[in-house]
């Protein structure tokens, strides 16, 4: 498969037009960032989608200078040796049982199996099924990192290269271990964590007005969308303390000091560069360490391939449609891509659709298969007027960047998540899978291509998401050089990280005031009781002489 994070080429432009431009790039520079010689990165990626978007970064941070290191599994399915862009090292965890394609088709389809459910049903099997995808995701982790630090060599290795931080993804908690094995300073290119939103292991989480992860809420509930919220922050809580945690008991005591803990490693990051822009997603309380890069991936488009920019030409004033499932779902179950197709045939657009399974029976001639496209060249392209899409979070950002609404067909994970947040935005619309018929399909399209609503709604957002005074990407790179430049930003991290859970929450001083009313209330009426009945006593006794 073709990368399809590339390299944009300089445009040629006359030196007389480049000078003032230079001038006002080299003052904002300065003021962003001074990078000075490369620094030396230890970089910890995980797997797929989420390594498309971590190029980015290390793209960019290798045009700096910067010398990058990056561990990798050898079965690792994106993420290659490239001795031009950096350096690998290259693990070899025990076999276990691995996240297979045919696994994560079984995945998929159980996901619609599950939406046909009652709402309770759904989400005790979906608790279920998510405890048993943490232990399958966790225990492949815990054997990469075994791997490495029982490997004395590569340990000895690593320290000697004297990194500056190490750059992670913590959706899974090998770099995070590995960093603080090393004494690194830690930063992270981070959505998720654990078992939710990274913001639950350092923000305030109030479930009255912020979504959990998987919840399909949006940020303003009814009574009943609440407490369902708070059931699924019960249920998230417990499972990280019980089901995740205790996976990586053995290592932290066989390889750490006594005492420590997976959690307050991962809240000991400098930075975490979330993959956010409150433009898409919902507003909540945030902390001053975490720096919001959402849409850095996204650029202005690059020509198309010669025979895809004929096709989408050759569209005409109807225009063109991309549709593209995100890295890791390259089919879908047969019935839908038949429906999927069948709707497509009927329109007078153009379609472009990444789809490597058996070639639908309905499949029409305006629609043309790829097993691979130029998603944000296309998604820029004048011609498209609509983006079909599973809601991962690339390919969201980069229709916001370049205004093309979309129609949403959410399968698994924060898709979910995501086509609702559009949706609430009016710059979308969310097709169910499990009841998906060629009508359906073809009336959400026409709706989205036909109602300027859609378009004029993703153009505020886009135009929003732009109106930035610095890229998402150069403030990317600024902080991870930021905490090369300063061995790390101890200042920026709260104190909350480190306090036990009923100091955070106030139990010890709710209780505290508690015990002051009961003595300021209770102590006169106990002290008057008791004088009361001396009195009475004394009244007594002199009845009785």
């Amino acid at each position: 498969m073709m990368d399809p994070v590339r390299k944009n080429p300089m445009l040629a432009v006359p030196l007389l037009l480049l000078l003032p431009l230079t001038l006002v790039f080299t003052t904002k520079v300065s003021q962003v960032s001074a990078t000075g010689s490369g620094g030396k990165i230890l970089v910890f990626p995980e797997d797929g989608s989420h390594w498309v978007n971590m190029q980015v970064i290390l793209r960019e941070l290798h045009s700096r200078g910067h010398d990058l290191t990056v561990v990798r599994s050898i079965r690792s399915w994106y993420i290659r040796e490239i001795p031009e862009f950096y350096t690998s090292v290259n693990v070899d965890p025990p076999q276990s049982e691995s996240f297979t394609a045919e696994m994560f088709e079984a995945l998929l389809q159980r996901s619609l199996q599950l939406q046909r459910m009652t709402w309770l049903r759904y989400f005790f099997e979906q608790q279920l099924d998510m405890a048993f995808t943490l232990r399958l995701f966790h225990a492949n982790t815990l054997q990469m990192i075994s791997a490495i630090l029982e490997d004395a060599a590569l340990v000895a290795r690593l320290r000697a290269e004297r990194f500056d931080l190490v750059l992670t993804d913590p959706a899974f908690p090998a770099g995070v271990l590995l960093a603080n094995y090393l004494d690194l300073p830690l930063v992270y290119n981070v959505r998720w964590l654990n078992t939710g939103d990274a913001h639950m292991a350092l923000a305030p989480h109030p479930t009255s007005f912020v979504p959990m992860y998987n919840s399909v809420l949006p940020d303003r509930m009814t009574l009943w969308q609440r407490a369902r919220n708070f059931l699924r922050y019960a249920s998230s809580t417990l499972q990280e303390r019980y089901v995740l945690l205790p996976i990586y008991d053995e290592l932290l005591a066989r390889h750490f000091p006594p005492g420590a803990e997976l959690l307050a490693m991962q809240r000991s990051a400098d930075i975490w560069l979330m993959r956010m822009d409150f433009v898409f997603d919902f507003p909540r309380p945030t902390m001053p360490n975490f720096v919001y890069i959402g849409g850095f991936q996204c650029r202005p488009p690059q020509p198309l391939p010669g025979d895809l920019e004929a096709f989408v030409r050759s569209s005409g004033e109807h225009g063109a449609i991309v549709m593209s499932m995100g890295a890791l779902i390259a089919t879908l179950p047969k019935d839908v891509a038949e429906v999927i197709a069948a709707a497509f045939a009927q329109l007078p657009q153009k379609v472009i659709w990444r789809y490597m399974g058996e070639r639908p029976t309905t499949l029409g001639d305006n629609t043309m298969l790829v097993d691979w496209l130029p998603q944000n060249d296309l998604l820029g392209h004048p011609k498209m007027r609509v983006f079909v899409s599973h809601g991962g979070t690339n390919g969201v950002y980069e229709a916001i960047y370049h205004a093309v609404p979309v129609v949403g067909l959410p399968l698994l994970f924060d898709q979910f998540d995501n086509l609702l947040r559009l949706q609430v935005r009016g710059a979308g619309r969310v097709v169910d899978a499990t009841t998906i018929t060629a009508a359906s399909f073809r009336e959400a399209l026409e709706d989205v291509m036909t109602n300027p609503a859609y378009r004029d709604n993703m153009a505020v957002l886009s135009r929003l998401h732009r109106d930035r005074l610095v890229s998402p990407l150069d403030t990317a790179t600024f902080w991870i050089e930021f905490v090369m430049r300063n061995k790390g930003a101890a200042h920026l991290r709260p104190q909350s990280w480190d306090m036990p859970w009923y100091t955070y929450y106030g139990v010890d001083v709710m209780l505290l005031v508690v015990g002051l009313a009961c003595v300021t209330v209770l102590g006169p009426v106990i002290a008057i009781r008791v004088l009361c009945r001396a009195v009475m006593r004394r009244k007594t006794k002199g009845k009785v002489e």
